[in-house]
């Protein structure tokens, strides 16, 4: 099973005739679980949650989604709130009100005092790693667990970090811990900008993990695999041209597809991920790149099933 941690809130989804907004379920490590689920893979959430009714919205929907529930630990505080606004050939904008709620107060205290036995993955990342106590609260897990494989996902929002040095400090921490680097572009202009795309994944890779995957938008998504003998193989793999009605929970359906793949095929431990072939590697990037095509097709984070991926035909897909 993956464990997925972090923020759990409603994505503010503008209609369209611009009157108003529909609230839906949403927040990085939560889509990036109904994603995994959809693609067959067992999966669980950790995190806190609000007694509201918006709270009430989010975990049913994991029920409904056979998202495992056991990990999450509900409170009185409000829902948070991410109005997003987009516009055509913009990435989305968002607008949290995070305040004093729900996802953001969970403390180590409220943390299992051991995962579950089965548990082979765990993925943190986003905004609930530029608030407190959250933050410290899923560093300590990451800390202390050695043995299921760590993947994160920055998900940068400039606006929610205060101090960019002491953020880059700590997610310089997170990332030596992991064994997988899921990122972005964008990701990268606020963590090394004006470094080469390429020069800054081989920075990260430094820093420990096996594996450090950059998505390039339309172009695909690239990765940088670590080899027990300091050598490094680059795998590339292309998207599938699909129609873009927006790209909300784009990214994160690719991290849940690429987690998904490597458990479905007996690779996420260490061991088996320091074996993974060049093939391999090619091989799950392409089936989270069809993953995050699907999703951009459709409107909001509404991953799709593992039938839907399969089904997605394309071409070469080599690295």
């Amino acid at each position: 099973m993956i464990v997925c941690c972090g923020e759990a809130l409603i994505d503010m989804l503008p209609l369209n005739d611009g009157t108003g907004f529909l609230p839906c379920p949403g927040g990085s490590p939560y889509n990036t679980a109904i994603a995994i689920s959809r693609l067959g893979t067992p999966v669980g959430f950790l995190g806190r949650l609000s007694t509201d009714f918006f709270g009430e919205l989010l975990v049913n929907h994991l029920i409904e989604n056979k998202v495992e529930t056991d990990l999450i630990v509900r409170s009185g505080e409000n829902s948070t709130l991410a109005f997003v606004r987009l516009d055509p050939g913009r990435d989305p904008r968002y607008v949290f009100y995070t305040e004093g709620t729900a996802d953001r107060s969970l403390r180590p205290a409220d943390l299992p005092i051991t995962l579950p036995e089965e548990t082979s993955g765990i993925l943190f990342g986003s905004i609930a790693m530029t608030m407190e106590p959250v933050a410290s609260a899923i560093e300590s897990l990451i800390f202390r667990e050695h043995g299921a494989v760590i993947s994160v996902d920055p998900n940068i929002r400039p606006f929610m970090i205060g101090n960019r040095e002491a953020y880059l400090k700590r997610f310089e921490g997170w990332v030596a811990v992991a064994d997988i680097v899921k990122i972005s572009e964008a990701d990268f202009a606020f963590i090394y900008p004006g470094a080469p795309t390429e020069t800054a994944m081989e920075q990260l890779l430094r820093l420990g993990p096996r594996v450090v995957v950059t998505t390039l938008g339309a172009e695909g998504a690239m990765a940088l695999f670590r080899q027990d003998d300091g050598g490094i193989i680059r795998v590339y793999a292309p998207v599938v041209d699909l129609p873009v009605v927006d790209t909300i929970g784009a990214g994160d359906t690719f991290h849940g597809a690429l987690l998904s793949w490597l458990e479905r095929e007996g690779k996420l431990s260490r061991a088996a991920l320091a074996s993974l072939t060049e093939e391999e590697l090619a091989e799950a990037l392409f089936f989270a790149n069809k993953a995050a095509s699907l999703v951009c097709s459709k409107q909001g984070a509404n991953p799709p099933t593992r039938a839907e991926v399969e089904a997605l035909k394309f071409g070469n897909h080599g690295g």
